[in-house]
């Protein structure tokens, strides 16, 4: 395809899966300078891609603006007349769908992202279970470009992050919360990691966006000098940026896992419901930091949002706090 080319990024959300295309559209941009791009996500998400060169954002409203189906067709001349010339579809819902179907109609070339819908049913069904590591998401966004002819090489791999603060103690970041339960490890168990954690002399930052996570998390702060809650206290550059300054991060499978791969930032993940081999590893992380207990229903969904048929959510019951500690400390000291 020519330099004149300029692709639509379509990827409208969850915050976690926004963030994960971040990295693999720097590699891009990297490998194809003079080829333009126009992300469509919401506009909380643009922080994301202020990095980008070559790289224009448009905020996709799903509220007012881009409401319902006569809203989505006012977005679509919206980015008609951006004469666009060819389509990466990472979300691949109805209204992304609906999109590049209108820009087929027009000859546009589009793509959309393979979910590996059958193989993580089969990952996560009760009887007859396949536990095998399925394709990463952020290899399954890389491969639409190499569909429409834009291949580029590929590094799973965290860079050396840049490190503006020196100081005596660690920092270790918190993000112990999720959109679902099931992935969520136990509040009162996790006060206990954090306390465990801040009696070692570490620095802790809790970070969420709810206002029940704030409460939480102002109690945990309230326990001890080493805790501090971020919650509800920054925009999502600032955070961004304050984790960029992070010597580790301890989170759910969750965004802010994502978040701190975005600063090429370690993570330590606990899994309880989910699991790593779904494909939802943060970009550059590795499967050694991740936290869990083999179980023979794990994982019985790809999302949490199914509740435990078992009834005693065992996954993170089960799983010792001294599990999360010993990791954190540990990954501390590998630095």
């Amino acid at each position: 395809m020519s330099n004149t080319a300029k692709i639509l990024v379509i990827r409208f959300s969850a915050m976690g899966d926004v963030a994960m295309t971040a990295p693999v559209l720097t590699a891009f941009c990297r490998h194809y300078p003079d080829t333009e791009l126009l992300i469509v996500s919401r506009a909380a998400f643009e922080p994301f891609f202020n990095q980008l060169p070559n790289a224009g954002f448009l905020a996709f409203d799903p509220r007012q603006k881009h409401k319902g189906f006569l809203g989505l067709i006012k977005l679509f001349f919206e980015l008609k007349a951006e004469k666009i010339t060819a389509v990466a579809d990472l979300h691949n819902n109805l209204r992304s769908k609906i999109l590049t179907l209108l820009f087929f109609l027009l000859g546009v070339r589009s793509i959309s992202v393979n979910k590996g819908r059958k193989e993580k049913k089969q990952l996560t069904c009760k009887d007859h279970k396949i536990l095998v590591p399925l394709k990463l998401t952020v290899q399954r966004y890389a491969e639409v470009f190499q569909k429409l002819g834009f291949p580029f090489p590929w590094e799973n791999q965290l860079q050396p992050a840049d490190k503006k603060v020196r100081r005596t103690s660690k920092w270790i970041g918190v993000s112990p919360f999720a959109q679902h339960l099931q992935k969520v490890y136990p509040l009162h168990k996790m006060e206990k990691v954090l306390l465990s954690l801040a009696n070692h002399g570490h620095q802790l930052f809790i970070f969420g966006g709810s206002q029940e996570e704030e409460i939480s998390a102002e109690s945990w702060a309230a326990k001890h000098e080493n805790i501090q809650s971020m919650v509800k206290k920054m925009k999502l550059d600032e955070e961004l940026e304050f984790i960029s300054q992070l010597d580790v991060m301890l989170s759910m499978d969750s965004s802010g896992m994502h978040l701190a791969s975005l600063k090429n930032i370690p993570v330590v993940s606990v899994w309880g419901a989910t699991h790593p081999y779904a494909g939802f590893m943060g970009y550059g992380q590795s499967i050694s930091d991740t936290v869990q207990i083999d179980l023979y229903c794990r994982p019985c969904s790809v999302y949490g949002n199914i509740p435990c048929y078992r009834g005693d959510f065992a996954c993170m019951n089960n799983l010792p706090e001294e599990n999360i500690v010993d990791r954190i400390l540990e990954k501390l000291n590998d630095d």
